[in-house]
């Protein structure tokens, strides 16, 4: 692609609400963020590099300044002594890293630990949650740093029955993960969880992990971009990838402000990956829209009927499941499906149809003030699991995406995978999420969203009716 002219010194442009990933060829330039309770009480993002200005040589680059990204860059410096660049096309952690619930759980991608074993066997199974269990001590270190002020709220992850019929499976992944896993999950019955959690009507029944927390998605980002320059990372916000080559064995990454020579790149774009960014991740992923809302501050009266005693994240056992929790501030969080398309995401029936979820689990809050109202793109990979991984080993090229909603707490350990990889020391990691690439849709491709609407469909019934 030839250099484009665009002029680096333009305002923000404004925020696109139909954005879309599977369609739009890019991401956009300098656009402004989503209009999330994340950024509206984040304050002021803290400094970054400001866009490229002219060519310049470096030694890794990374494109896309969320979580992954700036979680790799952190690591390159402190593990490998090699300073990144990062480029973002908008402002820093644009994308999933300001879009999400904030809920960082013992998880990554979408498949529960008896669907590990299903696929993989039980040893596999069992070192993946040994991987997914350091990452949460990872995660856990990397937030005391005195850059990183996320506003934490450990305690554990409740997994809520919201119908009779899910207990007998809930009670079997319990036992699953006490026996197999040696992780002690506890089984609750409806009446301790409304005693001592909250009065969720829903609850039939839940499944206790000691490890869950809520944190400030935004908050945790900034803390992420604060950490990594002060190790020597170059963070380029209103930087887009607009062109790429390789010319003897370097890579050339053209922005509008000039060209980046690298002789390594990292991709960690996840749910914001352009069709046209690079042909070794087109079409790997199937983006999905996941609609969030936040209240106003919940008063005492309002608390004490809902008996909110956590603050722990909650998520239900629907296939297009509710997360949600109480905030800091006393704010209820709740988020869930979305549009199917970015043309379709500002229709209000979607923001109708988590208000009717909501207003399910807590009928005291039937026609509360929402206070912030957005929806964001989530990295669903076609065989449900992330990828950490070198595509092809004749090209320097890396990528860690395809957490599928579960990547705020595994972000900061893929993010030090993929910095492993990077600098040449992952020849270990012999876990399927580094040993295989993210799987394409091939001939079925065009028609996906075809199919995610007959699967929507057969969810809901399965959700709700069956």
């Amino acid at each position: 692609m030839e250099h484009q002219a665009i002029n680096i010194n333009q305002p923000r442009k404004p925020y696109d609400p139909t954005y879309d990933p599977v369609v739009a060829p890019d991401p956009g330039h300098g656009r402004d963020y989503a209009p999330t309770y994340w950024i509206g009480t984040a304050g002021e993002p803290p400094a970054d590099d400001g866009p490229v200005r002219g060519d310049v040589d470096v030694d890794v680059v990374i494109v896309g300044s969320g979580y992954t990204g700036l979680s790799c860059a952190i690591h390159l410096a402190r593990e490998h002594g090699i300073r990144a660049t990062v480029l973002e096309a908008n402002g820093v952690a644009w994308g999933c890293s300001t879009r999400n619930g904030g809920q960082a759980q013992i998880s990554a991608g979408r498949l529960k630990r008896s669907q590990w074993i299903e696929r993989w066997g039980v040893d596999v199974a069992r070192k993946l949650h040994k991987e997914i269990a350091e990452g949460f001590d990872l995660f856990r270190a990397l937030i005391r740093e005195p850059e990183i002020d996320c506003l934490p709220q450990d305690g554990g992850h409740l997994y809520i029955a919201h119908r009779a019929k899910m207990m007998p499976a809930l009670e079997k992944e319990s036992k699953l993960l006490n026996e197999v896993f040696g992780y002690p999950t506890r089984i609750l019955g409806r009446d301790e969880i409304h005693r001592d959690f909250v009065r969720d009507e829903e609850a039939k029944g839940a499944m206790l992990e000691p490890d869950g927390m809520g944190i400030h998605a935004a908050r945790l980002a900034f803390g992420y971009l604060r950490l990594a320059r002060k190790l020597g990372a170059k963070v380029h916000t209103a930087s887009p990838v607009i062109g790429y080559g390789m010319r003897n064995g370097v890579h050339h990454l053209t922005t509008p402000g000039g060209t980046v020579r690298a002789r390594a790149v990292a991709f960690a774009t996840a749910g914001y990956t352009s069709p046209g960014l690079h042909p070794l991740t087109r079409h790997r992923l199937m983006p999905i829209l996941s609609n969030s809302v936040v209240t106003r501050p919940l008063t005492e009266d309002e608390r004490e009927t809902l008996n909110f005693r956590t603050k722990i994240p909650l998520t239900d056992t629907r296939t297009l499941r509710h997360y949600y929790r109480l905030m800091p501030d006393n704010r209820l969080q709740i988020g869930s499906r979305s549009a199917i398309t970015g043309a379709d995401a500002t229709n209000q029936k979607h923001l109708d149809l988590l208000l009717a979820g909501m207003n399910r689990k807590f009928p005291a809050l039937r026609g509360i003030q929402i206070d912030y109202s957005w929806w964001g793109w989530v990295d669903v990979s076609h065989d449900m699991m992330p990828r950490i991984f070198q595509p092809d080993p004749a090209q320097t090229i890396f990528y860690a995406m395809g957490y599928g909603g579960n990547g705020v707490m595994y972000s900061a350990q893929a993010g030090r995978r993929l910095a492993q990889l990077v600098a040449g020391t992952g020849q270990g990691l012999d876990l399927p999420i580094f040993t295989s690439a993210l799987p394409h849709h091939g001939l079925l491709t065009p028609f996906r969203r075809l199919g995610q609407r007959a699967m929507y469909r057969w969810y809901y019934l399965k959700d709700e009716r069956f």
